[in-house]
């Protein structure tokens, strides 16, 4: 049994029974709920989570502009989206576009590194080398509600005009269930500065320009219906996202403005369920999903070359678990401890049409097979697990792996859980996308799976006091070193620049260091301030080739492109409750991205400019009886920096929003 309140902290539930496993990470990830995803909920999905500690984004500017997330620098493909609970997949390209899911419709996300330390999971949740999931939002309702509405509307900077709708609804004790759907429009248009300086430090270019082709327009809905059963729960999910965007493309060659277009359409339904016996000693789970998705890039300028490609997906996966306690002596005599096993088998199915003439289609069978462990005593944790993969395309030879992970964690002081040490090895593996295998004059079919090893230590204290202005402090440090093998690269085919070849020629090693703190402050009954900030370090070397070792130009041991040796992350929420049915809150949150190169050759001219932004936003909220009101105005890039995350792709300055919502 849990208490649990609504988002909105005027309002309080009555007590609600929440099912779920008893078997908890190993080693706590990082989370953003409560206040920092209010304060966070205006922004994408991938720039909420630039918060998170060791998190890379490429952003690609404007507002429907794609964000790809890296974790600790081992690239984005090696990052497992999972989305309540089952994972979204991109077999052409491996990368999720965080752009198509709402803030709106969340309530929790969530980032592991190495993998989510729980034994009772499907076993996709062991095959990556970080996890992110994102939770959406649970209906929960009053004693006498049976609805609940919300609408919500935006508008500002770049022609920005958004509107999103939910509905809640309780058909019985037992069945709840949420339909959401939203629609953005923006035209995309910024000014930007263009500046650009030799190796001698002179000005070449210094100019202003709009921003061009960044336009967007989609709608999303969202449909869910859970329930409770005798020891168990289920629930079942569908999605759907349309969207047709331009692609402002890079600044090069004096092209200011760009004809690419793009539209996507994505589909998927997915069930959960999970039920326990024996009195929660034997757990089991189901998961089922289908999903597709539609994708046509046109680019109509013929002076460099026409393409209207269209590509369709289509992806069918099942997976079971099951969790068994064989013994658990953690709460009478500790003397044996508690000692867990789980088993979990997923088949995923993935098929891809529109890749190549006379081999028009192409898929793949996975067969997943996960063995894990947890054994409890005293004030100890372990985790070990095992996991076969086993791969099957038509096109390439067969890929049999078997991929360990060991987690421990312990809390040394006795009777004191606040400070927790933990540490971590994991080896895993990722298969090349259907674009790294077979796309026209890229692909390469012998292309070798690429590994990642991870070896992570660290420690968390954090402590709670009731009558201090000081009421909350947590204080959290990593170390970590990576091994990235077998890196697919692409490298120039023949002596034409606009033919490539992917091959396994990479090898990256990562050595890296996170800080991280949060705080909670309460100066009054009516003031309070939640704060927090990260930190990162990382050295991430590439060894790729030994004989690529110019000291003017070369690429051994240098820092790979775009990461940054030093960044940090600040956010912070100062609440203010004017009377019982007001309050007010003021939102702060700051990025740094520190010196970086756009290459692995760390030379001058591939030298890209730390930078930084500022945010803010005011919300005042007020509730009227049943109906709860806020506005909300936001400011973000404050001192109006211009700057670029990735090379040419200029970002926007100060940028302008206004929000309104209406809550019964």
């Amino acid at each position: 049994m849990c208490a649990q309140t609504r988002r909105d902290s005027t309002r309080v539930i009555n007590e609600v029974e929440v099912t779920g496993s008893r078997a908890e990470a190993v080693v706590e990830g990082q989370t953003l709920s409560g206040k920092q995803m209010e304060a966070l909920r205006n922004h994408s999905v991938a720039d909420a989570i630039r918060y998170f500690a060791g998190v890379q984004i490429k952003d690609y500017g404007g507002v429907g502009g794609l964000k790809t997330v890296n974790i600790r620098s081992m690239g984005s493909n090696h990052l497992g989206v999972f989305y309540d609970g089952i994972q979204l997949g991109n077999a052409q390209n491996g990368v999720v576009d965080l752009g198509k899911y709402s803030m709106d419709n969340l309530e929790e996300i969530t980032l592991y590194n190495g993998q989510k330390s729980s034994i009772f999971q499907p076993a996709k949740d062991f095959g990556a080398s970080g996890t992110l999931y994102l939770r959406s939002r649970r209906p929960l309702f009053m004693e006498d509600e049976r609805d609940n509405v919300k609408f919500t509307a935006r508008g500002g900077s770049f022609g920005l005009k958004n509107i999103s709708g939910l509905w809640e609804h309780k058909w019985s004790k037992k069945v709840t269930s949420s339909l959401s759907a939203e629609f953005t429009d923006a035209t995309g248009k910024y000014d930007f500065r263009y500046k650009r300086v030799n190796q001698k430090g002179e000005v070449m270019w210094d100019t202003t320009a709009t921003r061009n082709n960044g336009d967007i327009q989609a709608e999303r809905v969202e449909a869910y219906v859970q329930g409770n059963i005798d020891e168990g729960l289920w629930n079942v999910k569908a999605y759907f996202y349309n969207s047709e965007r331009g692609i402002p493309g890079a600044i090069v060659n004096n092209v200011w403005k760009h004809s690419q277009r793009q539209w996507d359409r994505n589909f998927f339904v997915q069930s959960h369920s999970q039920k326990a016996w024996m009195k929660g000693r034997l757990e089991s789970q189901f998961n089922i999903k289908y999903a597709w998705d539609k994708m046509r890039y046109l680019n109509p300028d013929t002076t460099l070359r026409y393409v209207d490609n269209t590509f369709n997906q289509h992806e069918v996966y099942v997976s079971s678990a099951t969790h068994f306690v064989v013994f658990d002596d953690l709460e009478t005599c500790r003397r044996k401890g508690k000692f867990d096993v789980g088993v979990s088998a997923d088949y995923q199915w993935n098929g891809l049409d529109g890749v190549l003439q006379g081999a028009s289609f192409v898929s793949r069978h996975t067969m997943l097979l996960a063995g894990a462990a947890t054994y409890e005593i005293w004030r100890m944790k372990m985790l070990a697990s095992v996991m076969g993969s086993f791969v099957r395309d038509h096109m390439t030879d067969k890929t049999d792996e078997c991929t360990p992970s060991v987690f421990l964690s312990m809390t040394p002081i006795k009777g004191n859980k606040d400070l927790e040490l933990w540490a971590f090895y994991k080896r895993i593996f990722r298969m090349p996308t259907f674009n790294d295998l077979y796309y026209t004059d890229m692909g390469n079919k012998y292309l070798k799976p690429e590994y990642t090893t991870q070896y992570d230590i660290g420690l968390s204290w954090k402590h709670d006091w009731n009558h201090a202005m000081l009421r909350h402090l947590e204080l959290r440090t990593e170390g970590y070193f990576n091994q990235v093998d077998n890196k697919i690269v692409a490298v120039p085919k023949g002596n034409s620049q606009y033919r490539w070849m992917m091959m396994n020629l990479g090898y990256v090693e990562i050595l890296g260091v996170e800080l991280q703190m949060k705080t909670r402050w309460q100066f009054s009954r009516d003031w309070s301030l939640d704060f927090g900030g990260n930190y990162t370090y990382q050295k991430a070397q590439d060894f790729s080739d030994p004989e690529d070792n110019d000291p003017e130009a070369g690429t051994w041991g240098g820092q790979i492109a775009y990461i940054p040796w030093h960044s940090a992350s600040a956010m912070g929420t100062l609440s203010w409750a004017i009377k019982g049915n007001m309050g007010m809150n003021l939102n702060y949150s700051f990025i740094y991205t520190g010196e970086r190169y756009h290459t692995s050759s760390n030379i001058l001219a591939n030298y890209e400019q730390p930078w930084y932004t500022h945010d803010l936003s005011l919300r005042y909220a007020v509730s009227l009886k049943k109906v709860r009101l806020s506005a909300t105005l936001e400011v973000n890039n404050v001192f109006d920096q211009q700057y670029d995350v990735i090379l040419n792709y200029p970002m926007p300055g100060r940028n302008y929003k206004g929000i309104v919502s209406c809550e019964f």
